[in-house]
């Protein structure tokens, strides 16, 4: 069976290969997302069962029934073939006689498709009467060990839920990123006790290809698909690069699902050194995978949108995306791109969705999450933090990073500079790159033997035209002691994760204190006054190392790549009055799985684990503490998980000053001050706290979402009618009333803010009560 559907799926693939490609002959024209005015077939669904609903129209009364579980209505499948039919007609029709390429029927949570036409053909479509909207497609890109005890998850959330080995059960996170590699230990059923079956309300299915065969999924790993039509409409999908299944070549998709929920205690071992036990938040929860992004090219909305239609048909309960657009989406309204439309859908049927802020900070106005039914997650630095450093002999102390064992205590090694290590052989034109340490032919390994090498990292190694991976081997295949690299003054503001090493080495960020590195080892050299050539190498030093974690009191702190508030609503900048982000969660130099194809990072090629940052990687955080709640409050509708979430965010560092933010690309401790709720919304994430919110703000899916654009009112009117733009005639601020924070553009006088809470009360059995409060 696993063998037969491989056939179909490379069949497939292969066909819209070749209409792409002879389509892209006659159609001189782009991608465009289409939505329609008529139901998806959820909203079908919905009208037909008339779900229970917290609020009624009109009133704010709670009803008895609480918040439905997830997908206990889930339409039949055979209505999506339905409204796929009823695209094709309509293609048809408009389009009689022309050339265009149907890549996706959208049914599920919108009812809508993404096809290949001109311009004038998208116009021509834009122009019907059951066309909602048309919108060109656009890019999207990507935007641990110790942080379960950062948020207190073993002394507390986890011991609330039974411990680690029940934490998130029965709940199943859906990850839109570069795929997964199966095979890592952190998403085997092997390591699970007892009882461990498949959510019975999830049917996704797992794809089956060459490079994902049959039985890459488990009870852990329970759905996996991948959506790159649109990328193969434009001819840059390369399938042996990036990979026509969900196998993850990036690695970026392995990360944060293991950081969401990989599994408890597996050993972190990287350059033959051990770092601790990995574990994700919710080390019980399912992992569904739909891979839409790629390590050559990015992703694109077409994609995405299919993804995410895909995962909520299938039955998952949470959304997690480490993704951004590439830029502001096109149209009247940020809210108002596919992405977010399908989002919003998703939050709907009861999904809750969690999204990365962005890595465009920390200028104002750089958020790339926008809408209010998404939860937006910032990137914080945790309390560990790995250092390492080099004594020089004249005994000063350079600080700097890398993830590598010290020279033997208390002894110094001679420092060479590469530059000063050149084979007779070597020409002038090679000397531009040897200080770079790339390539050990060029260097004389009489010279560098038992001594300390020194390298230059230039603008060259961000640019991934030389990388640490290969001056290490350089000095290792020269049996050199160890490596120092210092930051070349032409790299400018360049931030470095610590990098694993084999061998004894530091890498010093700083071009001020590798100056002081160089002053000394130059000031040291011994020259024949006649030839002026080196007569001997004077300079010393020792390596601490950088193995060993040490934890600091004044974490956490907002990152300077972590993208800021306010939101904008639309292109021109314009103030949203919707508070992003809403919070932030570790993302700064977190351990998670890799994939062992995995390119994104060079330096960690090869290893089952890599440290990254990102907001990329705090999104998963709240992510797997979003599913633990999920288990313990199976009624909370997304907006309750987000406000509990919100709420009880902390505002201090571990030692109760304020919370910090980085204001500068440049030398980020030096240029911080005070954190602003546009640095990080409510605040730091508290997972303890989160599953004890008391009061709580809910916003049920019969609420009119309004926004006010100047001097237009957009309506989106959910629940059982169809998602639609409509032009308002007056304002209806119900929402505010709802959302946990508050924001008001252009405060220029006293302003009263009505809001509508409910106190959830624990009683026994862990059964709930909900009482509504308005003030």
């Amino acid at each position: 069976m696993g063998s037969i559907y491989w056939v179909h799926v490379v069949l497939v693939l292969c066909l819209v290969m070749f209409i792409s490609s002879s389509c892209q002959d006659d159609i001189d024209g782009a991608v465009y997302i289409v939505t329609l005015k008529a139901l998806s077939s959820r909203h079908n669904a919905q009208r037909r069962t008339k779900s229970n609903r917290l609020f009624t129209h009109g009133t704010s009364e709670i009803l008895k029934t609480p918040h439905k579980a997830r997908n206990i209505s889930r339409p039949d499948r055979g209505h999506g073939s339905y409204i796929a039919k009823v695209h094709d007609s309509l293609l048809r029709r408009v389009l009689k006689g022309e050339r265009y390429l149907k890549l996706y029927s959208y049914h599920y949570l919108i009812n809508g498709f993404a096809l290949l036409v001109t311009p004038q053909q998208a116009e021509k479509l834009a122009r019907r009467r059951e066309v909602a909207n048309v919108v060109l497609d656009f890019s999207v890109r990507t935007a641990t060990t110790h942080t379960p005890e950062f948020l207190g998850l073993p002394r507390g959330a986890w011991v609330q839920e039974g411990g680690y080995d029940s934490a998130g059960e029965g709940i199943v996170i859906g990850f839109i990123d570069t795929g997964i590699d199966p095979t890592h230990p952190s998403f085997s059923d092997e390591t699970s006790g007892g009882q461990y079956p498949i959510p019975s309300h999830y049917s996704g299915i797992c794809e089956v290809t060459r490079d994902f065969p049959s039985g890459s999924c488990n009870r852990k790993l329970v759905g996996a698909r991948h959506f790159a039509a649109s990328a193969i409409t434009r001819g840059i999908f390369n399938a042996s690069q990036d990979y026509a299944s969900p196998f993850d070549g990036d690695g970026h998709g392995t990360h944060t699902a293991s950081i969401a929920a990989g599994n408890h205690g597996i050993p972190v071992v990287v350059a033959g050194h051990h770092f601790g036990n990995a574990s994700g938040m919710a080390p019980r929860s399912h992992i569904a995978v739909y891979k839409a992004l790629y390590k050559s090219f990015g992703g694109f909305a077409a994609d995405v949108v299919a993804a995410i239609d895909q995962a909520a048909q299938d039955g998952v309960d949470i959304v997690s995306l480490s993704i951004t657009p590439n830029r502001r989406p096109p149209g009247i309204a940020t809210f108002f791109n596919p992405i977010d439309m399908a989002l919003l859908s998703a939050v709907k049927a009861g999904i809750f969705v969690v999204q990365a802020s962005g890595n465009t900070g920390p200028s104002p106005k750089s958020i790339s999450s926008f809408s209010p039914w998404i939860l937006t997650v910032g990137a914080a630095t945790h309390d560990r933090i790995y250092s390492n450093s080099i004594l020089l002999g004249n005994n000063l102390t350079v600080a700097g990073v890398g993830l590598a064992p010290g020279t033997d205590k208390g002894e110094f090694y001679t420092l060479i500079s590469a530059i000063h290590a050149l084979n007779d052989e070597t020409t002038a034109a090679d000397d531009i790159y040897m200080s770079e340490c790339q390539d050990p032919s060029g260097l004389n390994q009489d010279v560098v033997e038992g001594n300390l090498l020194i390298c230059s990292y230039s603008i060259r190694f961000v640019l991934g035209l030389s990388t640490i991976k290969q001056a290490l081997t350089t000095a290792k295949n020269l049996s050199a002691a160890g490596v120092v690299f210092y930051m070349d003054p032409f790299v400018i503001g360049f931030q470095l994760n610590p990098t694993p090493m084999k061998i004894p080495g530091i890498i010093i960020p700083s071009p001020d204190d590798s100056k002081i590195l160089l002053q000394y080892y130059n000031s040291s050299l011994e020259r024949d006054e006649t030839t002026k050539k080196i007569v001997k190498f004077g300079a010393v030093a020792s390596l601490s190392g950088g193995l060993k974690a040490n934890y600091s009191n004044s974490a956490p702190k907002i990152m300077y790549y972590s993208a800021r508030g306010p939101d904008p609503e639309d292109s021109f900048l314009d103030d949203a009055e919707i508070l992003k982000p809403n919070l932030v969660a570790p993302g700064n130099s977190i351990w998670a799985a890799w994939s062992c194809l995995g390119t994104d990072s060079v330096e960690f090629q090869g290893e089952k684990f890599a440290m990254m940052s990102g907001t990329s990687m705090a999104a998963p955080h709240i992510a797997g503490l979003a599913a633990l709640m999920k288990q313990k409050f199976p009624t909370f509708s997304p907006s309750a998980i987000g406000s509990a979430l919100s709420t009880t965010a902390s505002l201090r560092d571990k030692k109760g000053g304020p919370i910090m933010a980085q204001r500068a690309y440049t030398n980020p401790d030096l240029n911080q001050s005070p954190a602003t709720p546009f640095d990080m919304g409510s605040g730091f994430v508290n997972a303890t706290a989160a599953l004890d919110p008391g009061l709580i703000f809910d916003c049920s899916e019969s609420h009119l979402f309004i926004f006010h654009y100047g001097k237009l009112l957009v309506c989106l009117i959910s629940s059982e009618d169809e998602v639609v733009y409509r032009c308002c005639s007056m304002i209806i601020l119900l929402m505010k009333e709802l959302l946990e924070n508050v924001k008001v553009q252009s405060l220029n006088k006293c302003f009263l803010a009505d809001r509508i809470v409910y106190a959830h009360i624990l009683v026994a059995h862990f059964s709930s009560n909900n009482y509504l409060f308005m003030w």
